[in-house]
């Protein structure tokens, strides 16, 4: 959505988050009874392959004699908080892509690129010519019931 607030375009943008290969997602509901509100009730769970036709794709929860530990993604490892998604580890993570690519984009060159303090969203304002000025908020989101 977007909209004008404060003499700046405000464009919110919700990002679905998806798991790595092997992995997925899962919502741990407070007694069983209502949605939790944060991040921090998406556990990340490593998916057996064993039964699937995955070729010479090993199984990292049931290892064999060639694979003798069980594997995560150094994503997850980056943004989760033991088994669990991280928001905040997820912001900064995204704030610090952003910047980096930012650096990389010489078309942008007449605008300056600020990452606002934010530690549940990525939050971006973009500062051009004639004193016009963007603002991006980026929401992250699981999609319920995604692989």
């Amino acid at each position: 959505s977007w909209s004008i607030f404060e003499g700046r375009i405000l464009y919110q943008l919700l990002v679905f988050l998806q798991p790595p290969s092997r992995h997925s997602f899962r919502l741990e509901l407070y007694g069983g009874t209502h949605l939790p509100e944060r991040c921090s009730n998406i556990r990340v769970v490593l998916e057996c392959t064993c039964l699937r036709k995955t070729g010479d794709v090993p199984c990292f929860v049931h290892p064999s004699k060639n694979n003798e530990m069980a594997q995560h993604s150094p994503l997850l490892q980056t943004l989760c908080t033991g088994s669990y998604l991280d928001v905040e580890e997820i912001a900064c993570w995204v704030q610090n892509l952003v910047q980096t690519a930012w650096e990389h984009l010489p078309q942008w060159q007449r605008w300056q690129l600020t990452v606002l303090p934010s530690s549940h969203s990525c939050r971006l304002l973009l500062s051009g010519p004639s004193d016009l000025q963007l603002c991006a908020v980026l929401v992250f989101a699981v999609e319920q019931g995604s692989p």
